[in-house]
């Protein structure tokens, strides 16, 4: 089993090749979007790997939520890839994939949307892998909240960005939390082993990013009544 992971969500972005049982990982430097850097980052991944395109088994993806230009690149060149390859896609949610980075049990995800807004979602980890509690949405921070029971921990670059909102909107419920972590594509890697393995695969005609939110920019004067600046 051969997967080739992308993940360009955030600034930090990264490619990785899940080989088997051996898994390798490139950051991918560049401005917001990745697109100039992503695919000598594939190129220069593979080739460290010995391991040819054609070789692969599927192309896996982070889809979303996060910058739109972001998940635009990863999705397409994603679907190129392996519609040139005849290879399917496995698109693995980014806060999905955040969440499986943290060693706690239950597990609020909160992500920096910019516009003063946070992406957010709920996992609790089980024998079987990370269950679902709260679906991927989108808030102010203010309006952000945990599942109705429970204690969580918070994981994510929400809880660096918006600390002095979010943590007491959250309350006594919120365990704790880390705001540095972002999704990395060895972390899209695995969960999408996962699902070659039990034949959860995507036609790449069909792939298409997880957006959440549908407003790319604010007006002026959106940005000042959210405590942001002109």
């Amino acid at each position: 089993m051969k997967i080739l992971a992308l993940e360009t969500s955030t600034d930090s972005g990264s490619v990785a090749l899940l080989d088997g049982d051996i898994l390798t990982e490139r950051p991918v430097a560049g401005r917001p979007g990745h697109s100039e850097t992503l695919l000598p980052e594939v190129v220069a991944l593979l080739d460290s790997c010995g391991v040819a395109l054609a070789q692969l088994d599927a192309i896996a993806f982070g889809a979303g939520p996060g910058a739109f230009t972001g998940l635009r690149l990863a999705c397409g060149v994603a679907q190129g890839l392996a519609l040139g390859l005849g290879k399917p896609v496995i698109p693995v949610g980014d806060l999905e994939a955040l969440a499986s980075q943290c060693r706690e049990d239950a597990i609020f995800v909160a992500a920096d949307a910019r516009m003063s807004e946070v992406y957010f979602a709920a996992y609790r980890r089980t024998a079987g892998g990370l269950e679902e509690v709260m679906a991927p949405a989108c808030a102010t921070p203010l309006e952000v909240c945990l599942p109705p029971e429970g204690s969580w921990f918070g994981f994510g670059t929400a809880f660096r960005a918006y600390q002095e909102r979010l943590v007491p909107a959250l309350g006594a419920r919120l365990a704790g939390f880390d705001g540095e972590p972002v999704p990395l594509a060895s972390s899209i890697a695995r969960l999408a082993g996962g699902r070659f393995l039990r034949g959860e695969l995507l036609d790449p005609a069909l792939a298409a990013p997880l957006y959440v939110r549908d407003k790319v920019a604010m007006t002026t004067a959106e940005r000042l009544a959210r405590g942001g600046k002109a």
